[in-house]
């Protein structure tokens, strides 16, 4: 790997030859850049003005990669300008710095606490009445409170275990509640993806996999707005309340790093430096997940584990901060009036035994074939749902609601909220609390066939509802899932106990003291499952433990979770953020994973590179070679026939660099550019009828044939060898975050490498194990989209023909129910599949999405 330092020019007209110029550049690029910038207060105030300028007007662009060695030397550049503005102020007071400097100072140096405090603060407060609005909506399906309409079930009932007279069933006939359980859930569902549609299709979803893509550099406008939290926040309740299979953790990541991104943008320091920017997005990630679960530790191991590739220590300690003061808000407010931060948080008192080893493995192996079962068939609804269900994302989760609450209402396990259902699966049956029967003897067997359909229902549901056009995670679905196989798995093993109790296996057991307790298994299939669907390990073992407060069950959740791992791995590597992150096409490169690919760079790179020589060319051709193409830079050659490197320039300089100096100046469209510092002993000619000048002094030229680029261009781009190893360069795109890393062969330039070059490597030769391209599943689409063609065409006949014709549903062989325009930008993104074209985004697209998208702002 080499850095190029800038050519400084000679004393004498004569050029350095080409060892000399390779020697030359044979410099690190940090040392080089801080030599090339500190050659004098005016120079660097001057760039210093002139990147703040840039960057003001690029703003990051939407679907870009940030250069995060751009970004850090940007960074530094801002901080040598101030400590040499602070040195002039300090030399005209005499060598003291006012108090009001040294305030100053102080808030820059603290921003970052703040920050964090006024995020944290922000994301309990909204936990808190998210919490509280959730579960009223939950429970109003059900019932009412005749004492005070606002209230839930449990706060209507305050102290009584099994229910009191206050709160009233909507009817004493069962059909009449389920048709209004039905109504309620289509018209909750309606209204959040209404709302989504119409302000915020960035709300729909996790958001996890997107955030990771950020956190690493990825731009999404308007996916952290404002708008996106606010609608988000709104929308999630809803989407909760409707019954669909989804859950609120998930979203929870995602409200607080909107919320973390609103808030820091009022602070100087993270508005202009995404370096900055992703710190405080990585701590608010672990506050996310730690009012989710209640579980501040487990937030920020989540985040370290799942969501940050760059986690420093420092960041770790602005997560727990941030995690510690949003979960401590979250407490003050006390949601539940049990002093729980989450629903189904749980105590146990009781110890485990060795024979029970072996039920705790297979719940392990069934976290393991849960979460590839899921991956791979909702990999294919979603896939289905966006190539049919696009213009149909209303209809689509409204719909999904109804058949959901037609499907759960007669199951006891299905028909209430999955938090709820969780807290009763997880209970102890001596706690002294019952649900229907559950822990009564005679009804075992009812129970044990009741948690079976409830695991299979529930697991079909998730499959086709994740994924759907409103708020929507996995995590309490899944955990839900868990909970209901271990808590059968538990019945059964206690109805064995006692069926045998004096068979050796169980002679640990004591005589008269309850042997197995079944809460326990829910409690570990729900870590399963968890585990399963979002392949991580440590962060569910600190979160259950947080949960729970058993310290002696911390070895039976490792030995579940480790045997899920193991069996996950079998079926492919990352979770089903980082499946969603490979069918969208994002362009990341995980950091957990591992490749031995025994090839070089030159096998991967782009050879046919569009660059720009150092002079000759005109302003005209430079604007026609910038309209011909939309790459995002351009490496700066001496000339095109040796190939000679001296630097790169981005896109969004240059255009700045020519509007600047159209509007400064007048320049004609043959004025020759030079993104060197031309020989200054070199005589002008006939077409260069005045000096080449800079912009420091562009107001005292006028008609100029000559155009200097050379201070927009970077002198230092990484670039490496030709026979560096792939695995080599995957690790500085990695470890570094580089836009681009050009390839040069004894100071020429041979190509350049993208993350998007890497993917497409890597999909290919992994193409066993990606999704390959299967006709046979096309067909069978085709055939259930024309199904599903033939029912609504059915419903819309019998609904008109029933009206009189006063009533049209739909005509033809279109859905016309609830059509709308598709305005999520995510539906334009494609599969990459290992036997097509590889739609991964690198910045390059020119994507019209038919949606204004908003600003970082």
């Amino acid at each position: 790997m080499t850095s190029r330092s800038p050519n400084v020019p000679a004393q004498t007209p004569r050029r350095p030859s080409l060892p000399e110029r390779a020697i030359s550049r044979r410099l690190s690029a940090l040392s080089t850049t801080t030599t090339a910038t500190t050659t004098g207060a005016q120079a660097g105030t001057t760039q210093h003005e002139l990147t703040e300028e840039i960057e003001e007007i690029k703003r990051y662009e939407d679907f870009t990669t940030i250069d995060w060695v751009q970004d850090a030397a940007r960074e530094q550049l801002r901080r040598r300008a101030r400590r040499k503005d602070n040195a002039g102020v300090s030399e005209l007071r005499g060598g003291s710095l006012g108090w009001r400097r040294r305030l100053e100072d102080t808030y820059d140096a603290g921003q970052a606490w703040i920050v964090v405090t006024l995020v944290g603060a922000a994301i309990g407060l909204n936990a808190g009445f998210l919490n509280i609005i959730t579960e009223w909506l939950s429970d109003i399906k059900l019932g009412y409170c005749t004492t005070a309409f606002y209230l839930n079930e449990s706060f209507c009932c305050w102290g009584d275990e099994k229910g009191c007279p206050e709160w009233h069933r909507w009817s004493s006939f069962w059909l009449f509640n389920y048709i209004l359980y039905l109504l309620f859930s289509t018209v909750f569902a309606l209204a959040s993806a209404s709302l989504v549609k119409s302000f915020a299709p960035y709300a729909a979803g996790s958001g996890i996999s997107e955030i990771k893509c950020i956190i690493a550099g990825f731009v999404m406008k308007g996916f952290l707005g404002f708008w996106t939290l606010l609608i988000k926040s709104i929308c999630l309740p809803l989407a909760i309340a409707s019954g669909l299979s989804v859950g609120k953790e998930g979203p929870s990541v995602h409200y607080a790093v909107c919320t973390g991104n609103v808030i820091s943008r009022f602070f100087g320091k993270y508005k202009r430096n995404a370096a900055k920017t992703r710190e405080i997005l990585s701590a608010c990630a672990a506050a996310g997940v730690a009012v989710a679960f209640g579980s501040p530790i487990g937030g920020v191991l989540f985040s370290l584990e799942e969501m940050s590739s760059y986690f420093p220590l420092k960041t770790m300690w602005r997560s727990y901060f941030c995690a510690l003061v949003a979960t401590a808000v979250l407490a003050a407010m006390n949601p539940f009036w049990t002093g729980q931060l989450v629903m189904f948080e749980v105590r146990y008192d009781r110890s485990w035994h060795f024979f029970e080893i072996l039920f705790f493995i297979c719940i392990g192996i069934f976290g393991g074939l849960y979460g590839a079962f899921v991956m791979k068939w909702n990999l294919r609804a979603q896939a289905f749902r966006k190539k049919y269900l696009t213009k149909y994302a209303i209809l689509e989760a409204t719909l999904l609601a109804a058949g959901t609450a037609i499907l759960c209402f007669p199951n006891m396990f299905l028909r209430i909220d999955m938090t709820e259902s969780m807290e009763i699966l997880f209970l102890e049956c001596e706690a002294g609390r019952d649900y229907d029967g559950l822990c009564e003897a005679k009804n075992r067997w009812r129970m044990a066939l009741s948690l079976a359909f409830a695991t299979v229902m529930r697991t079909f549901l998730v499959i086709i509802s994740y994924g759907c056009k409103v708020p929507a995670g996995i995590f309490v679905p899944s955990m839900a899932i868990g909970a209901s196989f271990g808590r059968m798995v538990g019945i059964l093993v206690q109805a064995l106990h006692e069926t045998f109790p004096h068979a050796k296996f169980f002679a640990a057991c004591q005589p008269d003291v309850a042997c197995i307790t079944p809460g326990t298994y829910a409690f570990l299939g729900a870590a399963a499952a968890l585990s399963g669907i979002m392949h991580i390990t440590v962060s569910v073992v600190v979160i259950m433990f947080e949960l729970t407060g058993a310290l002696t069950y911390i070895l039976p959740t490792m030995i579940v979770v480790g045997v899920t791992k193991a069996v996950s791995e079998r079926f492919g590597k990352g979770g089903i953020a980082d499946r969603m992150i490979w069918f969208n096409g994002f362009p990341f490169l995980d950091n957990k994973e591992e490749h031995t690919f025994g090839v070089s760079v030159s096998q991967v790179m782009t050879s046919e590179v569009t660059s720009l020589p150092s002079s000759g060319l005109s302003l005209k051709a430079v604007e026609q070679l910038m309209a011909q193409n939309k790459y995002q830079g351009f490496p700066v050659v001496e000339d095109r026939t040796s190939k000679i490197l001296i630097g790169y320039i981005g896109r969004t300089e240059l255009c700045y660099a020519i509007d600047r100096t159209k509007k400064e100046n007048f320049v004609s469209a043959n004025a020759r550019c030079f993104f060197t510092q031309p020989p200054t002993s070199v005589a002008p000619t006939p077409a260069v009828t005045a000096p080449p000048v800079t912009f420091d002094a562009i107001e005292d030229a006028s008609g100029q044939q000559s155009v200097d680029f050379s201070r927009f261009i970077d002198p230092v781009p990484l670039a490496v060898h030709p026979r560096l190893p792939l695995e080599t360069v995957m690790e500085l795109f990695k470890k570094m975050g580089p836009r681009v890393i050009l390839v040069e062969y004894r100071g020429r330039l041979a190509g350049l490498v993208t993350v998007k070059d890497c993917l497409k490597y890597q999909f290919k030769v992994e193409a066993q194990e990606t999704s390959a391209h299967d006709p046979a599943l096309e067909v069978r689409q085709e055939k259930l989209w024309g199904l599903m063609n033939n029912a609504a065409d059915w419903l819309a006949d019998k609904v008109l023909s029933v009206s009189g014709g006063r009533i049209k549903l739909g005509g033809g062989r279109a859905l016309n129910l609830l059509e709308s325009r598709p305005e999520d930008p995510r539906d334009q993104f494609s599969p990459i599949l290992a036997s097509s074209r590889h739609d991964i985004l690198d910045g390059t697209e020119d994507i019209d999405s038919g949606v204004e998208l908003q600003s970082r702002r």
